[in-house]
């Protein structure tokens, strides 16, 4: 790699008094599915010597905790769409094995509902639970619905009272099924098909309880051929008995083309905003006085086009899926990706990283062995601390750099969160250039007088670097160099192909 050079600098201003919005702490969610061995020796492994005596592994649940997940959306994914909630409740030695057409694995059963409220439970995230709407429908829902959170006194709520747990789990989201416009999907539905499925499963799971969010299926992603039709198509039907719409989007970098992977953000800022539109569209032309927020339930950098490196056989149970080892260049774009995401927070008030622990995930581990950070978890745990409060408007002035696939970008990717009790103020920034330095000036107009706490930095002199097993600890996050406050101006020197957390807090007088 040749020495970097220095590219002409990028600005913005910060003013408290111009703000996106303020930031739902369930923008820090994640995503556990039954697939691969996200559950079984990720999540949950009894024998292992970290186990707890109800399975799960407390390294794992630690490093949930620093990472700093607030909800997790379960079982599914695909998964869900031939889910047998029954199946995964009541004392183990009950639970039938099934096959799971979604991944052609075989699912014991053996990691239920029950085991995942206490797994909740102990770590503290908010459960987001999705409805089986492809094999299933209103009944079904209204039964797990019954199971869940009514106090008792019926069949079904006694039930769970049986099974061990005397409370209602309160679970308040509920997605209204998976990806239903995908003809991969078990029970794929048009949109009319299922705008009125969804439509007549929130009618009902309201009845028993009115003030439950639910999340209807959006497109799977925005390259779909019926995307924003399918939208419509939904809300039309559903808009006064839904509160969210989802979106899902994977980046990976294709053929070699990195400076356009590096620009993933783009493609993810203008599907927020699309869809958007969409739902302000159908709000107008229904003259309704609600929004309906956005819910981004699954995104991540996933390398789809690569072939697995495990062998796997139809029907196994765990096989090792989807387990991608991520680069320091995952990690940046994965930070731009957050960044993405604030600057929407007005709309987009709810978010999934997939997955949280071996597929596709941050958290990696070895059955019977360690667990590990990947370089992706760093900007996760970072803006899930300190990206709290109020998004301030970030309009950027940064010299650019061509794409293939979105022209000319901006080398700065950035947003700001201030937290408006404490006074902090906290940036992150990206510099997408792969060879320069790219200084950075940051005016703290009408900010508080404040002082720099530190300027973290992910980064590597090898864009390929990793965290393995063996060294768990190749790619963190250290401090950098050069960063100054002047006259309330802020100055850095942000490292090529570099994640930065800049955080300021309020000067003590």
């Amino acid at each position: 790699m040749s020495e970097p050079g220095t590219t002409p600098a990028a600005r913005f201003t910060l003013d408290p008094a111009f703000a996106v919005g303020s930031v739902s702490p369930r923008l820090y969610g994640s995503f556990v599915e039954h697939m691969g061995r996200c559950v079984y020796t990720g999540v949950y492994e009894p024998g292992h010597p970290a186990a707890d005596a109800d399975g799960l592994r407390q390294d794992v649940l630690e490093l949930v905790q620093e990472l700093g997940v607030t909800t997790v959306r379960y079982p599914g994914g695909n998964f869900v769409s031939g889910y047998r909630w029954e199946d995964s409740v009541g004392p183990r030695e009950g639970r039938p094995a099934r096959l799971d057409l979604a991944w052609r694995s075989t699912e014991t059963n053996e990691f239920g509902l029950g085991e995942f409220m206490d797994f909740c439970r102990k770590t503290g995230m908010e459960p987001m639970m999705a409805v089986n709407l492809g094999t299933r429908g209103v009944e079904d829902a209204v039964r797990l619905l019954e199971y869940c959170n009514h106090s008792g006194g019926t069949e079904l709520s006694d039930r769970r009272i049986a099974h061990g747990d005397k409370e209602p789990y309160g679970i308040r989201m509920w997605c209204l099924g998976n990806e239903m416009d995908g003809p991969w999907q078990i029970g794929h539905k048009t949109a009319e098909e299922y705008g009125r499925l969804a439509a007549e499963t929130a009618r009902a799971m309201k009845m028993i309880e009115p003030d439950l969010e639910m999340v209807a299926c959006g497109s799977s992603g925005s390259g779909i051929a019926t995307f924003a039709a399918w939208e419509a198509t939904v809300l039309e039907a559903a808009y006064d008995l839904v509160d969210h719409v989802s979106l899902h989007a994977y980046y990976e970098e294709i053929d070699g083309d990195r400076d356009s992977f590096l620009a993933s953000a783009v493609d993810m800022e203008h599907f927020i905003e699309s869809v958007v539109a969409t739902c302000d569209h159908v709000g107008a032309r229904l003259k309704a006085k609600k929004h309906i927020n956005l819910s981004f339930d699954e995104w991540n950098v996933w390398y789809q086009k690569r072939p697995n490196p495990h062998p796997v056989e139809d029907w196994q149970q765990a096989p090792r899926l989807l387990e991608d080892v991520y680069t320091v260049t995952d990690a940046v774009v994965l930070g731009s990706l957050l960044i993405a995401l604030l600057r929407h927070a007005d709309r987009v008030t709810a978010a999934s990283l997939a997955q949280l622990v071996n597929v596709i995930a941050p958290i990696m581990t070895e059955p019977g062995g360690p667990a590990w950070r990947q370089t992706t978890f760093h900007p996760f745990a970072q803006a899930s601390a300190y990206g709290r409060g109020r998004v301030l408007r970030v309009e950027v002035d940064s010299p650019t750099y061509p794409t293939a696939r979105f022209g000319d970008v901006p080398l700065l990717h950035a947003t700001a969160v201030t937290d408006d009790e404490t006074g902090a103020v906290t940036v992150f920034a990206v510099n997408r250039g792969q060879r320069d330095v790219l200084p950075l000036t940051i005016d703290l107009r009408g900010v508080d007088a404040h002082t720099l706490a530190e300027h973290l930095v992910l980064a590597d002199s090898d864009p390929e670097a990793t965290n393995t097993a063996d060294q768990p600890d190749r790619v963190t996050p250290h401090t950098a160099t050069g960063t100054g406050l002047t006259d309330g101006v802020l100055h850095a020197e942000l490292e090529p192909l570099s994640w930065n957390m800049i955080r300021l807090t309020r000067r003590q007088n």
